[in-house]
């Protein structure tokens, strides 16, 4: 896989992250908050850029975290770089089977942040905005972990990308957020239509993300454990 085509599907991860069920919610939250001084756009778009950041920066520390400690061993090194690929294949079949619902359940959320931290957030001013970013990245569910921890990692991992590739699944996860930011201070009038186009494509971009990744995960199993040559 060259880079260029890591880099675009980090960025891919992000976006399908962003509107998957659970970071879904969150960026409403988040519209929501942004969307309170809907007469002040420029106030709007800073506090959509400032949770953007806030995501991106969350994302950054815990997969420099995560692949500093992975990377750090030699042993462990050695061993992804032997076996990444016999890896890959059964972790892309579970993080199908995640977004396609098949595994996991609304009751699996793993919140670093305290709801109470993240009401005061909420209340608060545009600085918090990137506060609020930081909180929701951090409250990982099923599908989030999944794509997080079972896509971009080995990913990030296999290109030893500590900084770049979790930046842009940070920024991908954002997107939505920053583009009803650009709705609300530009044309507040298409945020409901833009927002129900959104909630409705969700299950279907789920669903096909879904199926490629236990597809590609057969495909690494047959070559990379089983040896059966294409």
């Amino acid at each position: 896989m060259t880079f260029t085509v890591a880099l675009l599907s980090a960025l891919w991860l992000g976006l399908l992250t962003s509107v998957s069920p659970c970071p879904l919610a969150s960026n409403i939250a988040a519209i929501s908050f942004i969307g309170r001084k809907a007469h002040n756009p420029r106030q709007v778009l800073l506090s959509g850029v400032l949770y953007a950041a806030g995501r991106t920066a969350a994302y950054v520390a815990l997969g420099a975290l995560v692949m500093t400690g992975l990377l750090a061993s030699g042993t462990l090194s050695r061993f992804l770089q032997q076996y990444l690929n016999q890896i890959l294949g059964p972790v892309l079949i579970l993080t199908g089977l995640l977004l396609l619902g098949w595994l996991g359940g609304g009751g699996l959320d793993f919140k670093l942040a305290g709801e109470r931290l993240q009401a005061r957030a909420a209340r608060g001013g545009p600085g918090w905005a990137f506060v609020l970013g930081v909180l929701f990245a951090l409250s990982l569910c099923p599908v989030s972990a999944g794509l997080f921890f079972g896509g971009l990692v080995p990913l990030a991992v296999a290109q030893q990308s500590r900084l770049t590739l979790p930046a842009l699944f940070g920024v991908g996860t954002a997107v939505p957020v920053i583009g009803f930011a650009m709705l609300i201070a530009f044309a507040a009038r298409q945020v409901g239509t833009w927002f129900n186009r959104l909630a409705g494509v969700e299950k279907w971009v789920r669903f096909s993300t879904g199926t490629v990744f236990i597809l590609a995960g057969i495909y690494y199993c047959l070559i990379h454990i089983y040896g059966i040559q294409s």
